[in-house]
């Protein structure tokens, strides 16, 4: 591996790429915050200014600020998007992708995507790649891949030698071994990297020599704040969702959750069943969880506190993982070696260094009565000794003497243990492939200091997202694993549909779902949990999300195992089609429950005189409603459990809006005649906060007042 060459000037980097690959490029980048920005545009707006060139950009959800798609819309964004993405370099490509504009020399391929953006964009829906999060780098270099970029973290100390992938050791780690191994037949390639003093470093498999690179762009100028993911609303339904989900984590087990408001439910629910157990506990019965759920609970869960604490186990890396770490949840160390970890497991032994640990290793066969290399490296690795030590010769070296290998020997035995140390060292809390979060995400890691920072270890995606490659040691961090992902519909036959619609339309992809899906069936005690929100509101209309059957299938039936809605929770794994529907069908919106039934009759799949149990048929969102509020009157349950990015005018504003929009989509006449009520007449002052955040306190113009009239009716309706 030679030396890296630092450049500072993207167009540089350009040219060389095209003096390496030639005209002919496929250039991959990795998903989301990872990306080279300016290298992207330069390499795009290159290709776009020159015919000659053949680009191919091969990615996954290509980041964007949000655009208004209305003028109230503007007024309300505008000010947001200045505050939190001020400074962040857009993608050039994804401007033109937007305007249909993207030149015929070039492609742009996404295998991931943020749910619903591309919709209504055919190159982006035509150029599509369906696959695993895992075999992504596999079909990369399928298409040809000859050029891959990232963005990197400098060194704290300023040592040029070494990089951190930081936020996006999920594909390169692979990427680059791949492209290393085509070099040696010929093949012709370039690996790039982008500095960004702004990423934290971040340590595990991320950290890299800096060689590894071709070329690494680095000039402060090309330094830009991170896309910042502010916190969503969490719903009542959402926060219903994560009760019952938190009812089925296990205390010193696995958890593996993913970014959004079910994430943020599941989390605050497991920061309530820890320091507030109590009102979790009337929770719990308030909604009748375990009356319910009790075996299911008992058998793979828990309602008592995190005394051991939860490990992470998950390709992204969000913001809920650091929440649960401040509340004391997210604290069971794991260990890179087998056998350490299998004792622990089995409580053999704990963090804590017992005065016999050379014992219990020697019974366990850890290591050998006489001490080779590899047992002595272990030895020190996970601090059980400390020296200062030298193995060499076949002698243990100290304090100028040298001591025997042989445990047997007196001299050698005391040595050992009188160096033995306090605690277990190199454990990890959380294995994670890649992040992105919000603001303060950023800024909680780059806070930390190093040890605690190395506790949230980046590796690969190949490495977080299946058991292939130390099968025996993944399996051991990973016990009583609760993989937990979440799917827009499901059938009453227990099959999910998470990425894509009938039409063929992709709404996002599989990403590692099915990874993880596989994942908990192949582990003895894993279990995979599956979130479905019972309904969805489109267009002001009301439609279930429990389905009997649809065109499109992300998790085949096959593979079903937990589903929760706010309702409940279905455990289907093992269970005969008839029984599978009677769960699905327990945890419906009851307002679809008897249509549902009555297809599963007409086609033979339950029997004829089967009906609902009294207990399940009051599922309804005002019921809901109406027993979380004593709860979130006591501090829980709340909209944003752990903070947010917009102000309260903001939050306030962007409900009503969003409510208006319904109402015009399905009520125009009778909305519109709404909001000419409120043109002529004076504003409460009770909402004058929120005309003046969108600067229509004072109106002159007509369509000023109209507007003004739009927000005065929208706010009132939606309270």
């Amino acid at each position: 591996m030679g030396k890296a060459d630092y450049v500072n000037d993207v167009e540089v980097c350009v040219d060389r790429i095209l003096d390496t690959v030639g005209r002919k490029i496929v250039f991959g980048m990795p998903l989301a915050l990872g990306k080279p920005n300016h290298l992207a545009n330069a390499l795009y707006l290159r290709a776009k200014n020159n015919p000659a060139i053949d680009l191919t950009i091969i990615t996954a959800l290509s980041l964007e600020k949000p655009a208004p798609s209305s003028i109230l819309e503007a007024r309300l964004l505008d000010p947001i998007v200045k505050r939190i993405w001020d400074g962040f370099v857009e993608f050039e490509y994804m401007k033109d992708l937007r305007k249909n504009k993207v030149p015929p020399n070039v492609q742009i391929k996404e295998f991931f995507t943020k749910a619903g953006g591309y919709l209504n964009t055919p190159h982006a829906q035509q150029n599509y790649i369906s696959t695993n999060y895992t075999h992504a780098i596999r079909d990369l270099l399928d298409n040809g891949l000859n050029v891959i970029g990232n963005l990197i973290a400098p060194h704290p100390s300023g040592d040029r030698g070494t990089v951190s992938m930081s936020c996006n050791p999920d594909l390169p780690l692979e990427g680059f071994a791949k492209m290393m191994e085509q070099r040696k037949n010929g093949a012709k390639n370039v690996i790039i990297g982008q500095l960004n003093a702004n990423l934290p470093y971040m340590y595990g498999d991320a950290v890299m020599d800096a060689g590894i690179y071709d070329m690494i762009l680095d000039d402060p100028a090309y330094d830009f704040p991170l896309f910042s993911v502010p916190k969503a609303a969490v719903a009542p339904a959402d926060h219903m969702i994560g009760l019952n989900v938190s009812s089925l984590i296990r205390d010193n087990g696995t958890l593996q959750i993913g970014i959004g408001s079910l994430g943020d439910a599941i989390a605050s629910a497991m920061i309530m069943r820890h320091k507030h157990n109590e009102s979790y506990q009337d929770a719990l019965d308030t909604f009748n969880v375990k009356g319910r759920y009790n075996g299911l609970i008992d058998k793979i869960g828990g309602t008592g506190t995190f005394d051991k604490g939860m490990y992470g186990a998950t390709e992204m890396l969000v913001d809920v993982f650091l929440q649960l770490y401040k509340n004391d949840i997210l604290k069971r160390k794991v260990y890179d070696h087998a056998g350490i970890q299998e004792m622990l497991n089995k409580d053999l032994i704990t963090e804590e260094i017992p005065a016999d640990i050379l014992d219990i290793l020697l019974n366990q066969k850890i290591i050998g009565e006489h001490l080779n290399k590899a047992d002595f490296r272990l030895l020190m690795k996970y601090g059980i000794i400390q020296g200062p030590f030298e193995f060499m010769d076949g002698s243990i070296l100290h304090d100028g003497k040298r001591y025997s290998t042989d445990l047997g020997d007196a001299a050698t035995r005391e040595l050992l243990e009188k160096s033995l140390g306090d605690r277990l060292k190199e454990g990890v809390i959380c294995h994670g492939a890649f992040f992105i979060g919000p603001k303060d995400f950023y800024d909680t890691l780059n806070n930390m200091p190093e040890e605690e920072r190395k506790l949230f270890s980046m590796t690969g995606v190949d490495v977080v997202n299946q058991l292939y490659g130390n099968e025996r040691l993944k399996s051991l961090q990973r016990k009583d694993g609760r993989f937990v992902n979440a799917g827009m519909m499901a059938t009453l036959l227990g099959a999910v549909v998470s990425d894509g619609l009938e039409s063929g339309n992709i709404v996002s992809g599989v990403g590692g779902q099915y990874n993880f899906v596989s994942m908990a069936h192949a582990l003895e005690d894993g279990r995979l949990i599956m979130m479905i929100r019972a309904t969805k509101k489109s267009k002001g209309k009301i439609s279930s999300n429990i389905v009997f059957n649809y065109g499109h299938t992300t998790i085949p039936r096959h593979l079903r195992d937990i589903v929760v809605t706010e309702y409940g929770i279905a455990d289907l794994r093992g269970k005969c089609d008839q029984d599978v529907i009677k769960e699905m069908l327990k945890i419906a919106d009851s307002r679809f429950q008897d249509e549902l039934l009555d297809q599963a009759k007409k086609a033979g799949k339950i029997p004829a005189d089967y009906t609902i149990p009294e207990m399940y048929r009051n599922n309804t969102p005002a019921r809901l409603n109406s027993l979380i509020s004593p709860f979130k009157a006591q501090g829980f349950f709340q909209d944003f459990p752990f903070g947010t990015d917009y102000t309260h005018e903001e939050v306030t504003l962007a409900r009503a809006l969003k409510g208006l929009k319904d109402k015009v989509a399905t009520k125009k006449y009778r909305t519109v005649a709404g909001i000419v009520r409120h043109f002529f007449g004076k504003p409460p002052a009770s909402i004058q906060p929120m005309l003046r955040r969108m600067k229509l306190d004072t109106t002159g113009c007509i369509r000023d007042r109209a507007l003004r009239a739009a927000v005065v009716y929208a706010l009132r309706e939606s309270n």
